[in-house]
């Protein structure tokens, strides 16, 4: 079964190879299929296309099966050679876009190599720093309550010396419940405008003397501690840096060959799509 399920995935596979990698010295033959040679980077291709729990598998267990359903691959595509299978018009169109997939990859990868260096990484994160310096965080516990007269009742008990984290834990309706109300360190920008607003302007060791209403419900908040921002490792970061440029970098790309090319795009019937009139006075200076 686990063989079948492989044979499903070597065309993905091969399409994952590093282009050129065949001919690698550290690349040796594994297998000869009548006089076509199966190299090693062809096992390691297919098992880095294989699902996330295969994946997981170590290569040398799995390392078998891979071969053998790299050679079942090369036996089968012979046969359908020998029955003129490569000489149908479907083939021939699943080959045209698979190769303008490859084209596509390779061109990425080139653009992607030359824009995203270590040195344009670490400038981003010091930009990320830069955003982060002189910011303050607060340390804050909230209970959540459905209504406003809930949650004055809470302040009610809080005045009276309730203990906060104890009523958020009988009282609250939020996920933070379970751990009296906390919701660890925050700066602005992660919360709702309306918490936030409230939070930032509490003096640590205060509570709100009313309730503040959210899209969530009606919440009581205590700031328990304020400090100084302090901004993640370049470290801890960096995969993430990499991703929004890679991102980035892409969209750019893709944009600026759209810039002047002639694109017409029609509806899912093959009919022209009508093109909207512009408003009265739009474009007119």
């Amino acid at each position: 079964m686990f063989v079948r399920f492989v044979f499903t995935v070597l065309l993905a596979a091969v399409m994952a190879a590093p282009l050129g990698s065949a001919m690698a010295a550290e690349d040796p033959v594994v297998a000869v299929v009548n006089g076509a040679e199966i190299r090693l980077s062809m096992a390691k291709a297919a098992h880095k296309s294989l699902p996330t729990q295969y994946q997981k598998v170590p290569f040398d267990v799995i390392f078998p099966g891979l071969v053998d359903s790299l050679i079942d691959t090369r036996l089968s595509a012979a046969d359908a050679r020998k029955n003129k299978m490569h000489e149908k018009a479907e083939f021939q169109s699943q080959i045209a876009r698979i190769s303008e997939q490859v084209l596509q990859r390779m061109m990425l990868n080139q653009i992607m190599e030359n824009a995203i260096t270590d040195a344009a990484v670490r400038a981003r994160y010091e930009d990320e720093v830069k955003k982060v310096a002189g910011a303050e965080e607060i340390l804050a516990r909230h209970i959540l309550l459905k209504t406003e007269d809930e949650a004055s009742a809470v302040i009610a008990e809080l005045k009276k010396g309730g203990d906060f984290a104890e009523l958020a834990k009988k009282k609250s309706t939020g996920p933070s419940a379970g751990d009296g109300g906390k919701l660890g360190f925050f700066g602005k920008g992660q919360m709702v405008p309306a918490f936030e607003t409230v939070a930032f302007a509490l003096k640590a060791g205060t509570y709100t003397d009313k309730p503040v209403k959210t899209q969530f419900g009606w919440h009581v908040i205590k700031v328990e501690e304020r400090r100084k921002a302090t901004p993640p490792s370049f470290k801890e970061m960096e995969p993430g840096l990499r991703d929004a440029l890679f991102q980035e970098v892409g969209a750019d790309y893709v944009q600026k060959l759209r810039i002047g090319a002639k694109i017409a795009r029609f509806n899912i019937d093959g009919t022209p799509r009508e093109t909207k009139k512009p408003a009265d006075g739009a474009g007119k200076q």
